[in-house]
């Protein structure tokens, strides 16, 4: 784990304190946790770290979709997701 993923992992969380009661659904709440948690912990793109960064897109897409987050807030949720996550070695790209 580097200071930048530490560092990445804080603001989501943060980011989850200060706005999800208010914008996120507890499940939703939830899958942004697990995601951190998931690019967090590991140590190269694999299946679970695809699985969450797919997951986190569909979820940013679906709150702009819905009009609860503007598309720079939910961009930046999801770059500070995939900041958590270990150097990309195969080109995914995470929607937003």
């Amino acid at each position: 784990m580097t200071t930048d993923r530490s560092r990445a992992y804080a603001r989501v969380t943060r980011t989850v304190a200060d706005l999800g009661p208010a914008k996120l659904h507890d499940l939703e709440q939830r899958r942004v946790r697990d995601a951190a948690d998931a690019l967090l912990f590991a140590s190269t793109h694999d299946y679970e770290v695809l699985a969450a960064l797919d997951d986190i897109g569909r979820l940013v897409e679906h709150l702009i979709r819905c009009d609860r987050w503007t598309p720079q807030r939910a961009g930046r949720l999801a770059a500070d997701i995939a900041a958590c996550g270990p150097a990309e070695d195969s080109g995914h790209v995470l929607a937003a």
